[in-house]
């Protein structure tokens, strides 16, 4: 079933170049002896500085998209589904019915929003260094290198739980992903793709069996 369409997968993979640009080029920066490497740091400053002003465009520009800010809706609301994810055991086989995202990549999702967000404000007050006076620049610098390093961490995280799951990877390479890993890992959404097929049984059996894997035991069906 269709997960991402063109424009977010596009978003995507844009913002995720400027960002590994980003990174390299800030760790090429930070660390004197990696620019060494190539023997010209100007490049790097020049590639950094260019891959952070760039790095809004893309957003600005999918946010064109109806799917695009549809998904923005959702990363942006917590249901009660979502609470019952951070709950769940963790050695349990059967996770929590969920729609489109879970409630850890709607944290993450935030997370990595506002540390772009600051990361862009305090690049800023580092660019024009002149208009601002030496301890501002200093705290944005400290703020900066600290926050650069979250993110990196955090990026890494997200490549390795993309790349340990190839269902959820194929969704933002080609669009869609197995119905079977939809209901499993998403039902909630899997039903309202369903019910917007106009497959009405379908909904009704993934969103029963759903609660019904979120009944605590020894619990009678309302």
């Amino acid at each position: 079933m269709p997960r991402f369409s063109r424009a977010e997968r596009w978003v995507h993979w844009t913002v995720a170049i400027l960002v590994v640009a980003l990174i390299v080029s800030g760790a090429c920066l930070y660390f004197p002896f990696l620019s060494g490497v190539v023997g010209n740091r100007n490049v790097f400053k020049w590639l950094h500085t260019a891959a952070g002003f760039l790095l809004p465009l893309p957003i600005v520009l999918a946010l064109m998209s109806a799917a695009f800010r549809a998904d923005l809706g959702r990363l942006n609301r917590f249901t009660p589904q979502d609470w019952v994810w951070f709950r769940r055991s963790r050695r349990s086989d059967v996770e929590p019915a969920v729609g489109k995202f879970n409630a850890g990549q709607k944290l993450a999702a935030a997370v990595t929003a506002g540390a772009l967000i600051v990361l862009f404000g305090t690049g800023l007050v580092m660019y024009f260094g002149g208009v601002f006076d030496d301890g501002l620049q200093t705290g944005a610098t400290f703020v900066h290198d600290w926050v650069s390093l979250a993110v990196s961490v955090l990026l890494g995280f997200h490549i390795a739980k993309g790349l340990a799951d190839v269902d959820a990877l194929r969704g933002m390479t080609g669009g869609d992903v197995p119905a079977a890993w939809a209901q499993t890992h998403h039902a909630r959404w899997a039903a309202e793709m369903s019910a917007d097929g106009g497959d009405g049984p379908a909904q009704e059996l993934v969103l029963r069996s759903s609660d019904e894997r979120d009944r605590p035991p020894g619990t009678d069906a309302p």
